[in-house]
């Protein structure tokens, strides 16, 4: 995040020594002089770090600073002092100031100091930032899958992660696309800045321009106090837009700039801000139909679609369904501290005959339900939504039945990889037997596509010919 650091001071030539003094240096500084005017900057502006003497603070003094340290910000509050009285300077302490200096100290130890609060500032920025964490870190491991598809994209997505150029992340809704984008952050050179997400279709236009870009005080109706954007936050870091389709027009060449020229301009300003942001896009909707209906700036979309990465749906890779319910288990007994067992072979049976049209999310919201509904430490199948049982109660594959004795020695991977495979293989004559052969109906009856039907009859070595009955 990029600090700002607010210079209060009534001493000219102080003023003008630090403010040269940190012109250059990464943080946003804000002077002023005037004891009109210097209190009320302090106040309505988005400091992280507020330098006042203590002249320009209206009396009685307890109440303004415990209104500086009651600010959203939380700033750290600096006071300067003029005759250096130590009983005035432990007062100023007592009743809440961060650090009280004198002004008569030589000009480098003043500068010093400063650096001295900065430097802890930023630290303090990066221990609450990972203090605001999850149970589990994302992690590119979380979208290991059998699928060969899924593989593939997993390749192109580590490849890619530690660099610094944009991604444009697209996939049905569900698929995990903020998981991911979370995930590439954190194994990224920028994982000690912020992950800053925004949901590009969820806020009014105003607003949103407000989140990305900030705004100073004055700016619009309510504007009482300034505000900084996902864009100044996330400095150094990472910013994900999510719905990035969803976004308006007049706003998409504003967010254009900002990726080009790395310079942001707060609601209100007539400054730039210069911010270093990798930028992660994503979207379920088809960004290249969009910019052929005018509904998406075509030089966006190739600023963006330097990198596209499309997640495959769930219905395209169900061998994943038993490694993500299980990781899903292990979270549950991690939060809920109460035990679980895996799922039987009839849940996994019923849970593979789905198409999943929320996809993993779906996935998750219906282990979580089936876990609040169960009776004992492991999940039946009358725990699932109907859908699920009526599923399961017609034309059922033949159950994968018991664990071999030799498989208990095997790691849990193996075990599952093995149940996948014996589920899926059963699962695909079942779909081709009803379709008597038909590979595209039978397709299509599984939730794929006919090329990756044939792809995994050739992996069992089914042969269409088998189901073919006049």
């Amino acid at each position: 995040m990029l600090v700002r650091l607010i210079l209060c001071i009534n001493d000219q030539s102080l003023l003008n020594r630090l403010e040269q003094a940190f012109t250059n240096t990464d943080l946003l500084l804000e002077c002023h002089g005037q004891p009109q005017s210097a209190w009320q900057n302090a106040i309505r502006s988005c400091a992280d770090i507020i330098v006042i003497s203590k002249s320009f603070i209206p009396e009685p003094e307890e109440v303004s600073i415990a209104l500086l340290n009651e600010l959203p910000e939380h700033p750290t509050t600096v006071i300067l002092l003029d005759d250096g009285d130590p009983e005035a300077q432990a007062r100023l302490v007592a009743i809440g100031a961060d650090t009280v200096l004198d002004t008569r100290i030589s000009p480098n130890s003043m500068l010093e100091a400063i650096q001295a609060v900065l430097e802890s500032r930023k630290l303090y920025t990066e221990t609450k930032m990972q203090a605001v964490g999850h149970d589990f870190r994302p992690s590119t491991s979380d979208f290991g899958s059998t699928s060969d598809a899924m593989r593939v994209f997993m390749r192109e997505v580590i490849r890619v992660a530690s660099s610094e150029a944009p991604l444009l992340l697209m996939g049905e809704t569900g698929v995990g696309k903020e998981h991911l984008a979370r995930a590439i952050h954190l194994e990224s050179p920028r994982s000690g800045a912020e992950f800053v997400a925004i949901n590009t279709a969820a806020l009014p236009e105003q607003l949103l321009e407000s989140e990305l870009f900030g705004h100073t005080e004055g700016a619009f109706t309510g504007a009482t106090r300034a505000r900084r954007g996902a864009f100044e936050t996330a400095h150094h870091g990472t910013l994900f837009l999510d719905e990035i389709g969803d976004m308006p027009i007049h706003l998409q060449a504003k967010l254009l700039r900002s990726l080009q020229d790395y310079e942001v301009k707060p609601l209100g300003s007539e400054k730039p801000i210069w911010v270093d942001v990798r930028v992660v896009a994503a979207t379920s909707s088809d960004l290249e139909e969009q910019v052929q209906n005018k509904a998406f700036r075509q030089d966006l979309f190739y600023r963006l679609n330097v990198v596209p990465l499309t997640i495959p749906p769930l219905r395209e890779r169900k061998e994943d369904i038993p490694t993500l319910a299980e990781k899903f288990l292990e979270r549950w007994r991690f939060r809920s501290g109460q035990e679980v067992e895996s799922l039987s072979s009839d849940v996994l049976e019923s849970l593979f005959r789905y198409d999943w049209p929320g996809n993993v999310r779906e996935l998750f919201n219906v282990l979580e339900r089936a876990l609040l509904l169960r009776e004992n430490d492991h999940i039946e199948l009358n725990n699932l939504p109907q859908v699920f049982q009526e599923n399961g109660s017609t034309d059922s594959i033949q159950s994968v039945g018991p664990i071999d004795h030799a498989d208990w020695k095997k790691p849990l991977s193996q075990v599952l990889a093995k149940t996948v495979e014996t589920t899926e293989r059963r699962y695909l004559e079942s779909v081709l037997n009803k379709s008597r052969g038909r590979v595209g109906k039978a397709a299509e009856a599984a939730g794929i596509s006919p090329r990756s039907m044939y792809i995994k009859m050739k992996k069992y070595g089914i042969d269409k010919k088998d189901f073919k009955r006049s």
